[in-house]
């Protein structure tokens, strides 16, 4: 009986041992047989590497009172020009191109424009004596007060304001030239920044003009005008930037004096057209804008003028275009 037990015992120890040994087995980590691929690791952001972008423009400071402002210095060609000659500084006003319709009425037409430079005011008797060395000399025989170093010049031909430009480029190593007619409307409706105005800059032209009714001592009625009156009231030419300006920061667009065009006087083209430069031939030279003398109707921007290259008078003037 005794011995029954002991191989009992020792059948059921044999069967634990076993089971035992199979638990064990299955536990065992199975080896790696491969390297994880490093195709697999995430690559750091570039984002990370990469420096904050410098700012490689220096500032300018204006001070004005007790504010102080700073302006990012500009390279761009749109900014306005200061140029001086003989000691006389005088700006020229970037004018941005575009397309607008030039003329009214049956004239109207579309014309496009490369951006250029407009004189921000009419050649002024200052700058043309430093420029000639003299005025011309009907300013101070003349019957009407007309002389002025901040006045406009006048008594000029076309022919005279080649001869200035052309002195006036070998001081100061630029092209200036008269605008053609075509640079000389679209600047005086205000460019790109126009507002469609009748009279270069308001549709008030005694805001923006010197004119028959405005020019003299007291006010006249252009709807009698009277070239008597102009002398008994000492209607004149008035000092530039005296006026308003247009939409562009350009003054005296609207009278004065009228001014002398590049073109020569022609109908206008048909259909849209692109930097036209006026007819190619013809007797009289285009001058633009209106005078001191003259009623409101010659100081709109649509209105034409035009007269022989040679002729001068006490109206007459020139604004420079680059």
């Amino acid at each position: 009986m005794k011995q029954k037990l002991i191989l009992l015992l020792l059948c059921c120890l044999c069967s634990l041992g076993a089971a035992a040994q199979g638990v064990v087995t299955r536990q065992k980590p199975k080896p790696a047989t491969t390297q994880p691929s490093t195709s697999n690791k995430p690559k750091p952001s570039t984002q990370q590497r990469q420096k904050p972008r410098q700012n490689t423009t220096t500032p300018r400071t204006q001070t004005g009172g007790s504010a102080t402002t700073h302006v990012q210095t500009s390279t761009s060609s749109g900014s306005n020009r200061t140029f001086t000659a003989g000691g006389v500084s005088f700006t020229m006003v970037y004018v941005q191109g575009g397309t607008f319709t030039m003329g009214d009425g049956s004239d109207a037409h579309s014309v496009t424009l490369s951006s250029y430079y407009m004189g921000e005011t009419e050649v002024t008797q200052a700058l043309w004596q430093a420029v000639m060395g003299s005025l011309p000399s009907d300013i101070s025989s003349s019957s009407y007060d007309l002389k002025g170093f901040q006045r406009p010049v006048c008594y000029v031909s076309w022919e005279d304001c080649q001869t200035f430009i052309s002195k006036l480029n070998s001081l100061t190593g630029q092209q200036f030239h008269l605008p053609t007619e075509k640079q000389w409307e679209y600047a005086a409706r205000g460019g790109s920044k126009s507002l469609g105005y009748t009279y270069s800059g308001s549709n008030n032209v005694g805001s923006v003009a010197w004119y028959y009714e405005n020019s003299g001592n007291a006010r006249l009625d252009e709807s009698s005008w009277d070239i008597e009156k102009l002398r008994s009231n000492n209607c004149r030419t008035h000092d530039v930037k005296t006026k308003s300006p247009n939409e562009l920061g350009l003054y005296d667009m609207s009278g004065n004096v009228w001014e002398w065009c590049s073109d020569w006087y022609g109908n206008y083209s048909s259909g849209s057209r692109t930097n036209p430069t006026g007819a190619s031939s013809g007797s009289y030279r285009v001058d633009r804008g209106g005078g001191w003398g003259d009623g409101a109707r010659g100081c709109r921007v649509a209105r034409r003028s035009y007269n022989a290259s040679s002729l001068r008078n006490n109206s007459l003037g020139l604004r420079l275009a680059l």
